[in-house]
């Protein structure tokens, strides 16, 4: 079997996690979740306005692909994107004041829920167009290649995005020029609330690779060490090799595709059913396996809920942009 045609099952040898890397994963996947339903509160109090797409179900995607980057390494996401943003390093407090509309938040609360960017941390945005940003990946990891820095770049998009024409564009460039790059679809099964098989003729998105000659993998993310170790894989043949890669993670999310979503569409057992694989959940099941003491993953969650319970708190406290600032972040002399 050659290259391109590398299915899901696999992989090279990754190293297992220890229990502090299993820790700190359940730590962000927690932290993320908590952040998310704070906003969800925040949102329902009118604390901000504006759109909210929540990203609750989905963390192990995001923890775990970006547990195989290294930290210069460039993160592009879709306007689902708080979790990547933490993920990537981004603090509580910057994303939370932003969705705020602070002048503390990571984009002085100019941007909002879909546009969170830190260039300090090579995360280069969340993109409310969708599919959009896909060709953004392809110039980046471009760029990465002309240098000759040896970064990486992920792109994160959705099951939505894979019939636009960006999608195209941006994968054939990136098989074409050999680009540094691993295009990560999170297939939540919904396209806003039409279910998959309305929307794509052929159900498995990673079969898309063949079209471009590129390496494939297919695989469900609720388990963070999984993705983690399946990520891996690609992030290695793209920085050794210079080789892209497309890759579909089968996941879901719990709330509605935006906070003026009801999820009508989708029936309570469904949801329910994928309850049962929660990756928070699964991760907590992980330190217990790995014989954490309880009081240890106890101190862990209390240590979030503190930390997002500040973010709130500072984020409420912090004053919004003055007005005679405006021009100094929309012009350059």
């Amino acid at each position: 079997m050659s290259a391109t045609e590398r299915e899901a099952s696999e992989p090279r040898e990754t190293p297992r996690p220890d229990k502090a890397q299993l820790a700190e994963y359940f730590r962000q996947m927690l932290a993320i979740r908590r952040m998310e339903e704070a906003l969800a509160k925040a949102y329902a109090l009118r604390k901000f306005g504006g759109f909210l797409h929540l990203y609750i179900g989905q963390e192990a995607v995001a923890v775990g692909a970006l547990a195989a980057l290294k930290p210069d390494d460039y993160v592009i996401a879709t306007y689902r994107e708080h979790a990547h943003a933490y993920a990537k390093g981004m603090s509580s407090k910057a994303i939370i004041a932003e969705l705020f509309g602070k002048e503390t938040g990571c984009s002085k609360g100019l941007g909002g829920s879909m546009h969170l960017f830190d260039a300090s941390k090579n995360f280069l945005g969340g993109y409310g167009i969708v599919g959009g940003h896909i060709p953004l990946a392809a110039g980046t990891a471009f760029a990465s290649k002309y240098r000759g820095d040896g970064r990486v770049t992920l792109c994160f998009f959705g099951d939505g995005s894979v019939p636009q024409g960006a999608f195209h564009e941006g994968v054939a460039l990136a098989a074409l020029w050999r680009l540094p790059v691993v295009f990560i679809c999170e297939n939540n099964l919904y396209s806003m609330g039409t279910p998959l098989y309305r929307s794509l003729s052929v159900a498995d998105v990673s079969q898309k690779a063949l079209a471009y000659g590129i390496a494939r993998d297919r695989f469900d993310g609720e388990d963070v060490v999984r993705v983690r170790e399946r990520v891996s894989e690609a992030v290695r043949r793209a920085r050794n090799e210079s080789l892209p890669t497309l890759i579909e993670i089968r996941t879901y999310r719990f709330r509605g595709h935006s906070m003026s979503d009801a999820g009508l569409y989708r029936t309570k057992e469904e949801v329910e059913e994928w309850k049962k694989r929660d990756p928070v959940s699964y991760g907590r099941e992980l330190l217990v396996r790995a014989k954490m003491d309880e009081k240890d993953i106890v101190a862990i969650e209390d240590k979030v809920q503190a930390e997002i319970e500040e973010a709130v708190k500072f984020a409420d406290e912090s004053p919004e942009l003055a007005y005679e600032k405006l021009a100094e972040f929309t012009y350059k002399e």
